[in-house]
């Protein structure tokens, strides 16, 4: 005879619910308090001069099952939050912390409902949506030698594809703050991430003093979709590739994510040639 389901604490009320959330958020503020790290602070509007990499997303996705109004305001979410972190320099040694910088998301502070996943569904809450941020951050770190420290994923497969497929178009989760993006300068010299938001689009450069002698790109390997039980998966190997810039030889190649996401939007709007 098979036992009964152990319920979590949180599961039990949305009182608890809350109770195990703020639990979680004053450990993240201990142990950032007693690590010893150097977190990134300083900002300054003088730009670095070496562009190392870039990324562009549309703000806000039109598209069958998407609600506008959601979309709206996840571009506003993220307005407010590229506004706190454009200009950081990220010195040797120091960690940047997503929400270490952005802070905590509120309705005082103009947040508006985007969407968020809870649970593993698709419902609003405020500060929705910032994950696409996080997600941009992500990508050009990828695409630099800095260390990403901290990574937490949800799913690549929250709507249908616009247009080619790109590696790690999302797929980076956030919740203040104890589920957050870090990463670490390990180099000898200041980098400077630049954040801003114009006509629907979200831009990101990451910037530094110098120029390095390394580039990289994410490659993805077996992507398809694969039905398990009444459920679809987005499923694919994602690797970084380090090559040397004047050779073009490839230096390394790592995985950086064993992408296994619940598709998230109508079935039906899936590929029926990526499906195994």
């Amino acid at each position: 005879m098979f036992g009964k389901k152990r319920i979590l604490f949180c599961e039990i009320h949305p009182v608890c619910y809350r109770i195990s959330l703020q639990k979680e958020i004053g450990k993240r503020h201990l142990k950032d308090f007693l690590s010893g790290e150097k977190f990134s602070e300083q900002r300054q509007t003088e730009i670095l001069p070496n562009l190392v990499s870039s990324w562009s997303s549309n703000l806000i996705k039109r598209a069958p099952g998407v609600e506008l109004r959601l979309q709206e305001n996840k571009a506003v979410n993220i307005d407010l939050a590229c506004k706190k972190i454009n200009g950081i320099i990220i010195q040797p040694g120091e960690i940047f912390s997503f929400w270490r910088t952005v802070g905590k998301p509120t309705k005082s502070k103009g947040y508006k409902d985007g969407r968020v996943i809870i649970k593993n569904k698709l419902i609003p809450g405020i500060g929705g949506g910032l994950c696409n941020l996080g997600n941009t951050i992500h990508r050009m770190i990828l695409h630099s030698p800095l260390k990403v420290t901290e990574i937490h994923h949800h799913s690549d497969a929250l709507a249908p594809d616009e247009g080619k497929r790109v590696p790690f178009s999302a797929g980076t989760s956030i919740s203040y703050n104890y589920i957050d993006f870090r990463f670490k300068n390990i180099t000898e010299q200041n980098f400077q991430l630049c954040l801003w938001c114009e006509n629907e689009k979200l831009y990101g450069e990451l910037r530094s003093e110098t120029e390095f002698p390394y580039e990289y790109r994410l490659v993805e390997e077996n992507h398809h979709f694969h039905k398990e039980g009444d459920k679809f998966f987005r499923v694919s190997k994602i690797y970084r590739e380090t090559s040397d810039k004047i050779t073009g030889t490839v230096l390394a190649k790592e995985l950086v994510w064993d992408n296994h996401s619940e598709v998230m939007y109508d079935y039906n709007l899936i590929p029926k040639d990526l499906i195994k």
